[in-house]
């Protein structure tokens, strides 16, 4: 009975708690469905101008960023630094695009297939795609010709409707990327235009422009530079700051941001990693000196794998260039350590002597038919002309058009099937190969003059840190980690072992990296996370390890007077020096009215700043100090001027004689030049301003 009363005694909170674990089972299921909202939601990464962006759009978007780099520079690897700079590149690219295409929406801007055509391979080829090394010939000028057979390689090959390698499947991604690059620049070009009227220039701003910059002299000049007075000397009160912080609060807006203190522990190899790599060197060179399998040994014991170039005394690495060419095949080079790193080489082969690049022409036949090949090959050397040839019988319709003609080639750039005969036959020379899925026929139409050049087999070893280098760097850092419990702990271990605390301020939710420390974004993601004067666990950032404690929290809004303290001091101290320089140099001209006399009293000399007009961005010596410039081009030649407060101190300044431009004003070149610079940054300045117009939601930093 007892507890019946206990119960009835509790009924209402009994009946809360259970009210909540209902709830929490109901919610439960609900977050946990497939379909639900908050699944949902979940994987949004952006919302721009009313649009969702999917964490898997973005991630593709990504991928295809990727490719195109990967083709464009000829790297497979991307280090973490352009990786950020990639994905960065995407979120601007999908914000852009989404912004441009709601207001060319409402406008009715559109981009027709046929003019999207034109642009992309058609007689008006779009900048973007006239700029692409991929298009480019041996000179490095555009081809047209290698534009199509690129396009005709993806597009118009009837053997790629069997085909499925990642090759293909690459140039596809490339091409893709730069086809709604294109469509999107004319749709910008196109709502750019319906404004550049609204920036035009007038009769008055030419005129100005024109003055500004027609007259032009020396100005000499003297200046007591702010340093000269001790900031010791000048005192700033509360108030004073107070009262420049609220007129100035504008530039102190700011997004949520937070500081953080951080030890780091590099990872360096141990003595024994070194001991270690001079044993492996002295085992593994004295095989590679006597090997008959050289490639085998190098491919299966080196840092880097044995690739059969030929080098030219350009292209060889600089430490090999006179051991490689100053040796008969066979000599042997080191080994030597340098750069933490152990090097021996081989020469394979020398006395090679090989052209550069190759240019080629071919005919593709679809089928594999040796015996019509072979028939076109007689036919050729009998006289039959290769362009009118390919133009009948090629399957590649875009270089058929062109007689064939593929362009200047290197041997890297192509096929070691190919390379190889194109490399080694001498010009007009025909070859074929047999792919399996088609005959080719080539010839060689020129070649570059032959260099000198070698194969050479590098061994190569660098002394890295060894799994117990790592662990033991990674205990003393959890040692740091488990004693530091509070940011005054944090603080008081550091000092106490001696570790150097490294600041990072103002860093931002999407903030890629701290410093220069690679893999160090999960640092970030931590610190958003945490409180204040909390530490983190160790993090492992590839070469280092980290262990960081929040020392501050900003929110969304502006910086506070506590934060901006020592640049508001330091403007106020600059300007009240300027007053005090100024008036005590109004005092010395008096006394001193030449500039040559004030120098003398000032124990300085009098500098020349050389052809000045109204739109000169320096001043001589003294740099940027655009408020003296203006002074100087309006202040009579012959004439001291008061004294000038600058960027680096006071100025007194004398003009000379002004050397007046002889052509004459011509008003619609002024005004040409001035709307060509205004049309130039337009779109830009559309983007940023349409930017502020839309809400962007930004929720990459819970993804990466």
């Amino acid at each position: 009975m007892a507890t019946l009363d206990k119960i009835r005694s509790k009924g209402v909170l009994l009946a809360l708690i259970i009210g909540f674990a209902l709830l929490a089972f109901i919610i439960g299921d609900f977050l946990n469905s497939g379909s639900s909202f908050f699944h949902q939601s979940r994987e949004i990464v952006a919302e721009v101008a009313g649009e969702k962006i999917n964490i898997n759009e973005y991630q593709a978007a990504i991928e295809q960023m990727n490719t195109v780099y990967k083709i464009e520079t000829g790297q497979n690897e991307l280090n973490e630094e352009m990786t950020s700079q990639l994905r960065a590149s995407v979120w601007d690219n999908m914000v852009n695009e989404r912004i441009l295409n709601a207001e060319a929406e409402k406008l009715g801007l559109t981009v027709s297939k046929e003019e999207l055509t034109d642009r992309l391979i058609g007689k008006n080829i779009h900048p973007l795609i006239l700029q692409r090394r991929v298009f480019m010939d041996e000179r490095g000028q555009f081809s047209h010709a290698n534009l199509l057979q690129f396009y005709n390689s993806i597009f118009d090959n009837p053997d790629n409707a069997q085909k499925d390698n990642e090759q293909l499947k690459d140039a596809k991604t490339y091409w893709l990327f730069w086809e709604k690059a294109v469509k999107n620049s004319i749709l910008q070009e196109k709502f750019a235009a319906l404004f550049s009227k609204s920036v035009g220039s007038n009769s008055a701003e030419a005129k100005y422009s024109y003055e500004a910059r027609k007259a032009t002299g020396d100005v000499n000049y003297v200046v007591q530079p702010y340093f000269t007075v001790s900031d010791s000397s000048i005192q700033v009160s509360d108030s004073e700051l107070k009262a420049r912080y609220e007129k100035e609060k504008e530039q102190f807006k700011q997004e949520a941001n937070l500081s953080i203190n951080y030890v780091k522990f590099d990872v360096v190899p141990l003595q024994a990693d070194f001991k270690e790599a001079q044993e492996w060197m002295k085992k593994v060179g004295e095989e590679f000196k006597t090997t008959d399998d050289v490639v085998g040994l190098v491919n299966g014991e080196s840092d880097i794998s044995y690739d059969g170039r030929k080098y030219s005394e350009r292209t060889i690495p600089a430490n090999l260039k006179d051991f490689a060419f100053g040796n008969a095949t066979g000599a042997i080079f080191g080994p030597v350590f340098e750069n933490n790193t152990y090097t021996m080489a081989r020469v394979m082969e020398s006395g090679i002597m090989q052209s550069d690049s190759v240019k080629l022409r071919h005919i593709s036949l679809a089928e594999n038919n040796e015996k019509k090949a072979d028939s076109i090959i007689n036919a050729i050397q009998s006289g039959a002309d290769f362009a009118a040839m390919a133009r009948k019988f090629s399957s590649v319709q875009q270089t058929a058009a062109n007689g064939g003609e593929i362009g200047w080639i290197t041997e890297g750039s192509i096929d070691k099937q190919i390379a190889e005969p194109a490399f080694a036959k001498g010009k007009n020379d025909i070859f074929k190969i047999n792919a399996g899925q088609g005959i080719q026929i080539f010839q060689i139409m020129d070649k570059t003059p032959a260099r000198r050049k070698v194969k050479v087999a590098i061994l190569e070893r660098k002394v890295t840190p060894s799994s117990q280098s790592y662990s033991k760097i990674f205990n003393e850092a959890k040692q740091f980690a488990v004693a530091s419990t509070s940011g005054e702990l944090f603080e008081k271990t550091a000092k106490a072992k001696k570790y150097i605390v490294n600041p990072a301020t103002g860093l931002l939710a999407n903030t890629d990296r701290i410093g220069n420390i690679p893999q160090s974004r999960q640092v970030v993601r931590w610190a958003f996370k945490s409180e204040k004067g909390d530490v983190s666990d160790v993090f492992d950032c590839g070469m280092e390890y980290i262990v960081a404690t929040t020392t501050e929290i900003s929110p969304k809004g502006y910086r506070s007077l506590a934060m901006v303290t020592p640049q508001l001091k330091s403007e106020i101290i600059k300007d009240k020096k300027a007053e005090l320089i100024a008036k005590n140099l109004t005092g010395m001209l008096a006394k001193y009215p030449t500039l040559e006399s004030l120098a003398t009293a000032l124990n300085t000399q009098v500098r020349v700043a050389p052809a000045v007009n109204f739109t000169s961005t320096q001043f001589g010596e003294a740099g940027f100090e655009p408020f003296v410039i203006g002074k100087a081009s309006v202040t009579p030649a012959g004439k001291i001027s008061l004294p000038l407060k600058g960027n680096a101190g006071v100025f007194v300044i004398l003009p000379g004689q002004k050397q007046t431009d002889t052509m004459p004003f011509n008003q619609k070149m002024e005004i040409a030049q001035l709307d060509a610079r205004a049309a130039y940054s337009l779109p830009y300045t559309l983007m940023e301003k349409l930017k502020e117009k839309y809400e962007i939601i930004d929720n990459r930093s819970n993804f990466y």
